[in-house]
């Protein structure tokens, strides 16, 4: 049977969006491994579906890139290669239930790439009303980092702020990566680093950002992503036992 649909699953609403759910953890967790033949007939009796439910599902994760249909063959899972690795989905079915080192890694450069650069451009274009926005988000941060809130809400929003403010429209659509993937690295990070307020390192990305200072937005954005990556080395740390020093 189908359980309860969790926050931020895929929007198709109701019984299609609880089977693309189960079927793309299935997928990314390794469960239906590459290539394998989906038992269409047995996936239908486990989750109590019809075939049109099933059918509509995995169209929806036929178009994620996950799996594809044959005549002869039926349908089965594609290789890595072919998944949409920027689709929120396919981004956030990565880190549930585990520790993707290797996605984590990929997003810390891509992260280097773009946000130093949008915080340069965002100082540089913004207005009254993005300084308001990334305002609002720190105070959220600062909130939740005394207990009230949501810390991992709070980062997106500022991080969503940041790239509203360069006024790029391609930079904007970044979003879609950078938040799934910030919001994983979140969870995976808040409650196992002791003592951690992100707000000031932020703040000076938004101090910056207010005072039209592009080079100082770029360099203080650079060090919000060296705190990042050592949160993600304390982490691994803690669950490997290695000290932090020898993880970098």
């Amino acid at each position: 049977m189908i359980g309860r649909r969790t926050a931020g699953s895929y929007q198709g609403r109701g019984l299609n969006g609880d089977v693309v759910e189960v079927l793309g953890r299935r997928i990314l967790s390794g469960e239906f491994a590459d290539g394998q033949t989906l038992d269409v007939p047995g996936l239908e009796r486990e989750l109590d579906i019809s075939r049109t439910v099933l059918r509509e599902a995995l169209r929806v994760l036929k178009a994620k890139g996950l799996v594809d249909a044959r005549p002869k063959r039926g349908t089965f899972v594609l290789p890595r290669s072919e998944w949409r690795l920027l689709d929120p989905d396919v981004v956030r079915w990565q880190f549930e239930g585990r520790d993707d080192s290797q996605f984590l890694d990929d997003l810390a450069e891509v992260r280097g790439i773009i946000e130093p650069a949008s915080a340069r451009l965002a100082a540089l274009r913004r207005t009254d009303e993005d300084v308001a926005a990334l305002e609002l988000a720190i105070g959220r941060m600062a909130a939740a980092a005394r207990g009230d809130g949501n810390a991992v809400d709070a980062d997106v929003a500022f991080h969503r702020a940041l790239l509203a403010a360069t006024h790029n429209e391609l930079l904007v659509r970044m979003e879609v990566v950078l938040e799934t993937g910030l919001a994983a690295r979140d969870r995976l990070v808040h409650g196992a680093v002791q003592d951690d307020d992100p707000t000031p390192a932020h703040a000076a990305v938004l101090s910056a950002v207010r005072d039209r200072d592009p080079e100082a937005a770029g360099a203080a954005a650079s060090t919000l992503l060296a705190k990042s990556l050592l949160d993600i080395e304390k982490v691994r740390a803690a669950n490997s036992g290695v000290p932090v020093g020898d993880h970098l």
